[in-house]
């Protein structure tokens, strides 16, 4: 038996919130949890891979060590 008035209290049916829809039930401190990203939308579960390229980082690094070039200029000149 724990002991009274340590503890938090314990919410058996938390309900998890993921874009506004309630995704899954599970036991909580807190009676809602909010998350970005749970197994039904991330990518090593679905299979789909999704690049949040916000600053061209992505491009950058691509260019830098020569990798997945899209320009084809590039093509040509490498070939010679």
């Amino acid at each position: 038996m724990p002991k009274q008035e340590i503890h938090p209290k314990w919410y058996p049916e938390a309900k998890v919130i993921c874009n506004g829809e309630v995704v899954m039930t599970t036991g909580s401190t807190q009676p809602e949890l909010h998350v970005d990203v749970w197994s039904g939308n991330h990518p090593f579960f679905t299979g789909t891979q999704k690049i949040l390229d916000t600053e061209g980082r992505v491009d950058r690094f691509m260019k830098k060590y020569g990798m997945g070039s899209t320009d084809e200029s590039d093509k040509d000149n490498t070939s010679k």
